[in-house]
């Protein structure tokens, strides 16, 4: 059976804006109002959409073709045999890649000089060569690693940037945290287990105000770094645990002390999360799924 190019991509501002005011005239108004320029918003939505036509004019005709956007990934079912094309920002291809089993992700920058892009590094116009390449296994790919969070009660999540453990609403939460045959009970605004493809975002963030910055994981060495967010010393907690490297099979264990409010979500979309309540178990490794990046 041929290949399956699946296109996956974000509404534009023009069809968000469609989609709350119902007409065009009300979302006109809305931005007239505020300031800002309607015009701007339709000439960039018009841009999307021929840069997409073009994307889908450049599958072979003999291909099977599925176009979805980041809302409907939790419902969409991938082949084994899909070839990705992610059109949008580097966020998107994080969104899909935990969905996926090995398919090949092709990553397309609609906007270079927008916002740059290390996972949507290709130009739109390369879609048919680089489709060619991935068919005829001559395309380069990197395999990026991947982060899994487990639950003892068998819930599993995984993250392409990161995980983060804490509280719903980032205020304090405590826990015992397990990590390198050390453990330690804190209380903090929560803990980011990075891979190296986050290391660049929210792990460097929290990274550079350390006073000795972690040596932050490559993005495809298999390696994970931990990162407690405003660790609180008290009586009952302390702070000599706060950072630092995991190597395969090394893992993080978190046992949870809140009695309500924890969860544990991927990547910073706080609505696809588990619920982590008082006294469970959270295990965060190197998963054995990769991002298989075309290159």
């Amino acid at each position: 059976m041929l290949p399956r190019c699946v296109l996956v991509e974000r509404p534009t501002e023009y069809a968000d804006l469609l989609a709350r005011h119902g007409t065009r005239q009300a979302a006109w108004f809305f931005l007239e109002q505020r300031g800002l320029e309607p015009g701007e918003v339709e000439r960039r939505h018009l841009a999307h959409a021929e840069t997409r036509a073009a994307v889908l004019a450049a599958v072979p005709l003999e291909w099977r073709t599925a176009s979805i956007t980041r809302a409907e990934l939790d419902r969409f079912l991938f082949a084994p045999d899909d070839v990705v094309v992610v059109l949008g920002q580097d966020g998107l291809v994080a969104n899909v890649a935990k969905y996926l089993a090995g398919q090949p992700v092709i990553g397309l920058n609609p906007d270079p000089d927008g916002a740059g892009g290390v996972l949507v590094r290709h130009p739109p116009r390369a879609a048919g060569d680089l489709l060619a390449d991935v068919v005829a296994q001559r395309a380069a790919i990197e395999r990026r690693t991947m982060a899994e969070a487990l639950l003892d009660d068998g819930q599993r999540l995984l993250a392409l940037n990161e995980v983060f453990v804490g509280h719903a609403s980032h205020q304090s939460a405590r826990y015992t945290l397990t990590a390198r045959g050390r453990s330690e009970r804190q209380s903090s605004s929560g803990v980011i287990v990075t891979t190296g493809t986050g290391a660049t975002g929210w792990a460097a963030s929290i990274s550079r105000e350390r006073p000795e910055p972690v040596a932050l994981p490559a993005p495809a060495d298999g390696r994970l770094a931990f990162l407690v967010r405003e660790a609180w010393p008290s009586p009952a907690t302390d702070t000599t645990l706060t950072q630092g490297l995991l190597v395969p099979p090394d893992a993080l264990e978190i046992t949870c002390e809140l009695g309500r409010g924890g969860v544990v979500f991927g990547d910073g979309i706080e609505s696809d999360r588990l619920e982590l309540a008082w006294g469970q178990r959270l295990r965060v490794r190197t998963a054995r799924e990769t991002l298989a990046l075309v290159t």
